[in-house]
């Protein structure tokens, strides 16, 4: 095989993997079977009802099965394999088949064929969780089953898995006789129920306070040496990771966020996509068994390399050794920025959004000789403001570590902290971002929304940014905090027809006809709180942007606007999931870019 045709096949690999990331999407049933989500969380509920350690048992079982994520858990054994059931972590532990049968047999009966076991587990997984007082997040779907299942992998892969459920006697009798980093009267007790032998699959509560609550108390047993097994309690041992479950038994909110964006990163662990697998369209012959060994070795291992460098370039720990008092860093500045004014918070907020259709902190570049920056742009000009905050903690970091946190990176926390200073949900950010050395005019003019947008514009605009519809919603709910300028609703209170008219009159009286472009007006009601008042607001008829009321005007997205006004925590995990993946749009990672010095101008 010649090189040409290596490389040939080499991009159309990469291309494939592409085309794979994309294929799994909130929105992936939306057409073809329209009620399954419905039908998936209806089940649940039902039979966690039935049996409060059911949704536990359903958690498990997805968590089982997504070291892979294709269903190859619910696999029974067949002539041609064993399958995973009765795996060492799996034998006498996984249940809730019977309920996954059940979904599946109603799905089935809605739309056949069309929705696979993998992502009724791991919407079950979602909404069990849910249904015992967790926080939900948005589930991409797409995935397909797998045709065979591992008994081996699932013995290898498998860590010991727990704030819901119980476990059996056979798995923790050691800890309770033997380990001594444990409450003894705690290891008494369950002495009485565990006996050094028999009773194997006798049962007890993983988490004995609240085992029927996804709550924190898992994380305050383990402070009190009441882990149920010995790999709970390895978390609170005088190691690492004793400083994040004291975090956790502190601040049970934060436990809550950042188990449900976890869930998401586990739920996309290398699912079937596509044609059954993503590269079985390929051109298989690279590593058919009459080439070269070295040929096929080279190849496989540049492969995985590249992989592993792209997919592991943003990482929540990315300054834990260059730079740990980063993050306190950059939050003091914001909690201090927005403590003076509480309109800084929704600034900065707006400033990590224009500056994400792209996440490389191009928009804080002055123009040069050589470019003419963002800041200018339409969407931009008169509307972006918080640079000194950002300049300001840059300042700070420099003399803290020196060339290490990129502009990029401060504006993606300080996004996140300003939303949480002004009482929204948290989320974790993913640093490792670097910055960009140009900036595009033009490209802040045409990716960006309008506020003058339709509806089907700001889907559009959105959507090539490969936000779905719901996303976009949701990202919009950001102007539930801060002000904008006369300029950008004076059309609307003078010419729209969908306003409250009373609404439409208190504004004109700051916002004349002519004259006034600057004046600001409040985007809702509560513009220095973040809660779900924006959305309430455009129930009314009052929401302040043509581009906002839009979302609720007889269209397709009314029924969100009305499920974020009756449920206002699920918009704040909305918003929370929704800003991880904005976060993540196109940054520059490795040698790409650079680490400025000042965020307003290259090195």
């Amino acid at each position: 095989m010649n090189t040409s045709n290596i490389v040939v096949r080499f991009f159309l690999l990469f291309s494939l993997i592409g085309i794979v990331s994309a294929q799994l999407s909130a929105t992936f049933y939306a057409k073809t079977c329209p009620n399954a989500l419905s039908t998936i969380k209806t089940e649940v509920v039902s039979a966690v009802n039935n049996d409060r350690r059911m949704g536990a048992s359903l958690l498990r079982l997805h968590f089982h099965d997504c070291f892979g994520c294709d269903a190859s858990v619910l696999l029974d054994d067949t002539s041609s394999f064993t399958g995973e059931k009765t795996a060492g972590p799996n034998a006498n532990s996984l249940r809730g088949f019977d309920v996954i049968d059940t979904i599946k047999s109603k799905v089935e009966s809605l739309c056949p064929g069309v929705v696979s076991c993998a992502d009724i587990l791991t919407v079950a997984a979602r909404d069990s969780v849910v249904a015992l007082g967790g926080a939900s997040w948005t589930v991409p779907l797409g995935r397909r089953d797998s045709t065979t299942a591992s008994l081996s992998s699932a013995n290898s892969d498998l860590p010991g898995s727990h704030t819901i459920g119980q476990a059996r006697c056979v798995t923790f009798r050691r800890r309770i006789y033997n380990d001594t980093n444990i409450d003894s009267s705690f290891a008494t007790s369950l002495q009485a129920n565990c006996p050094s032998t028999g009773g194997d699959s006798t049962l007890s509560p993983l988490d004995t306070t609240t085992p029927n609550t996804f709550d924190n108390a898992y994380f305050k047993n383990l402070q009190s040496k009441k882990g149920l097994l010995h790999s709970d309690q390895e978390l609170f041992n005088g190691g690492s990771t004793d400083s994040q479950v004291n975090a956790y038994s502190t601040n049970p909110a934060a436990f809550k966020t950042d188990f449900a964006n976890a869930m998401v990163k586990m739920g996309n662990l290398s699912p079937l996509t596509g044609s059954k697998f993503p590269f079985t369209i390929m051109d298989t012959t690279l590593f058919s068994m009459n080439k070269p060994t070295t040929l096929k070795i080279r190849f496989f291992l540049f492969l995985c390399f590249f992989i592993g460098i792209v997919s592991s370039q943003l990482s929540s720990d990315f300054y834990s050794t260059t730079c740990p008092n980063a993050l306190s860093t950059i939050k003091s500045g914001v909690d201090s920025a927005v403590s003076n004014e509480a309109r800084m918070g929704a600034s900065l907020l707006r400033l990590h959004f224009h500056d994400c259709f792209g996440c490389d902190a191009s928009v804080l570049l002055n123009d040069t000789s050589s470019f003419t920056g963002e800041q200018s742009a339409g969407p931009n000009v008169n509307s972006i403001r918080g640079f000194g905050v950002i300049d300001s903690i840059k300042s700070e970091l420099e003399s803290l570590c020196p060339g290490v946190v990129s502009c990029a990176d401060i504006l993606a926390v300080a996004a996140r902290d300003s939303v949480v200073a002004l009482g929204g949900q948290s989320w974790t950010v993913q640093l490792g971002r670097r910055d960009s050395t140009t900036a595009s005019f033009s490209g802040a003019n045409s990716d960006l929304p309008g506020f003058s947008f339709s509806l089907q514009q700001l889907i559009d605009a959105f959507s090539k940014k490969d936000f779905t519809t719901e996303e976009m919603v949701t990202l919009s709910g950001g102007h539930t905090i801060g002000q904008a300028s006369c300029s950008t609703f004076r059309t609307r209170i003078y010419n729209d027809t969908n306003i409250d008219s009373s609404f439409a009159t208190s504004l004109q009286a700051n916002c004349p006809s002519v004259g006034g472009d600057r004046n600001l007006a409040p985007l809702d009601t509560s513009p220095t709180t973040f809660d779900n008042a924006y959305f309430q607001d455009l129930q009314s008829q009052k929401g302040l942007l043509h581009s906002d009321q839009e979302l609720f005007n007889g269209g397709s997205t009314d029924s969100q606007v009305n499920g974020y006004v009756s449920n206002p925590s699920s918009f704040q995990t909305d918003f929370a999931n929704a800003m991880v993946k904005m976060g993540n749009l196109s940054p520059l990672t490795g040698s790409s870019g650079e680490i400025r010095t000042n965020c307003w101008k290259t090195n």
